[in-house]
């Protein structure tokens, strides 16, 4: 899954550009630098490889989602509808710009589920958040009729779904905007690392300027910049940016491994009559980084679990219902508005309200989805080897 499962003569490349330059900020020493704007070559890369007209990176995917929020207009009093499966840097996100997140449930695709948004809209609505997890999209289509039948924006948290696409289109290029994580277990890595993706002018003009204290990037220098509104630090490095260079250009690469090694584990788990798989509202676009799926119950799913644990085999699989990063049932430090420094109170009680709030639906899909990670190094041995492993203990507990 993983890019750096590829490290190679190519990021090496890419880095030693830099250091023999040792300017290693993406700014400014015009002279110094010797030509070299690693930030720049990569934010051009990114528009080339998903289409987008603009692209702005940033330190990290959260930073990516935050600046993005800011771009839009998203602040205080303003709720976001996210999903209860995701990562929490989705919800971490929306409170620091001020906003109020609105947990809905997902569905077997792993991703919001429309009829749960429909519910849960306002009039203080202001965005909706799909985040198209483990490699696979929200159903945009119903998720765009919304946003359209309400005037509200879609901003995608495409942050696992890398190179993965939605009836043509690459996710993350299809709404209002959307943004990629390139931290150190994402399909393309930077070691650290995010971008926002745009088509809309005036939105990458404020991602410009708001990830680098406000500049608005037009002096002739740094001490000439104006600052039209106040920003924050959320600049990528030009060594992490090297790296994602590198990193991209080998993404029909990664595409192509992953999906191959995908269809053969599919193709054995298949063989069970009692595995069924998550759905994908556009099949040909996974970027079947994970392979999902699901056992007829909970009880049957623990125990699966605990064989694999038993056996000391469970590495790269994963059962989201019992993660502390990734689902609500254990986020305690959201529901308690667990925070170093005061919320607004709007956010406060919107926190807390979450701790009686029932995820029902949600439950009934996490509690039987076990998700396997797509390894790039797998030889075909190996991969046999995992899948039949996998049939074996679940024919076993059922």
């Amino acid at each position: 899954m993983p890019g750096f499962e590829f490290f190679g003569a190519e990021e090496r490349k890419e880095v030693n550009d830099v250091l023999n330059t040792g300017i290693l900020m993406r700014y400014g020493f015009d002279v110094q630098r010797q030509g070299i704007w690693k930030s720049l070559e990569l934010e051009k890369e990114v528009c080339k490889t998903f289409g987008s007209q603009y692209a702005h990176l940033t330190s990290s995917g959260t930073a990516a989602l935050t600046t993005a929020m800011a771009a839009l207009g998203v602040g205080c009093g303003d709720e976001v509808i996210m999903p209860s499966f995701t990562f929490v840097a989705s919800f971490e996100a929306i409170l620091s710009v001020g906003a109020i997140p609105v947990l809905v449930d997902v569905d077997d695709t792993l991703t919001l589920n429309p009829d749960a948004v429909r519910k849960a809209i306002t009039t203080k609505t202001k965005c909706i958040m799909p985040v198209h997890m483990c490699g696979s999209m929200a159903d945009l289509s119903a998720l765009q009729e919304i946003c359209a039948e309400h005037n509200v924006l879609l901003l995608e948290d495409a942050c696992q779904s890398i190179g993965g696409t939605y009836k043509g289109k690459k996710l993350g290029t299809i709404g209002n905007a959307g943004t990629f994580s390139f931290d150190f277990v994402k399909t393309i890595t930077c070691a650290e690392g995010g971008v926002v993706m745009t088509n809309n002018e005036d939105v990458f003009t404020k991602c410009d300027g708001f990830t680098d204290h406000g500049h608005d990037h037009k002096g002739v220098d740094r001490g000439a910049d104006l600052h039209p509104f106040i920003g924050y630090n959320f600049r990528i490095s030009e060594l992490h940016a090297a790296v994602g260079l590198a990193q991209i250009r080998k993404l029909d690469t990664f595409l192509g491994i992953q999906k191959r090694n995908h269809s053969k584990l599919k193709a054995i788990l298949s063989t069970v009559p009692e595995i069924s798989f998550r759905s994908v509202p556009d099949a040909e676009g996974d970027s079947c980084t994970f392979i999902s799926w699901f056992l007829p119950t909970e009880e049957q799913t623990r125990k699966f679990v605990a064989a694999m644990k038993e056996q000391g085999i469970m590495a790269g699989n994963f059962y989201w219902y019992d993660n502390n990063w990734h689902y609500i049932k254990k986020w305690q430090h959201l529901k308690t508005a667990g925070t170093l420094y005061n919320l607004n109170e709007e956010q406060k009680q919107a926190l807390l309200n979450l701790s009686t709030q029932t995820f029902a639906a949600s439950d009934a899909v996490m509690s039987r989805c076990i998700s396997t990670a797509i390894s790039l190094l797998w030889t075909d041995e190996q991969m046999e080897a995992k899948a039949n492993k996998i049939v074996e203990i679940v024919k076993s507990i059922l």
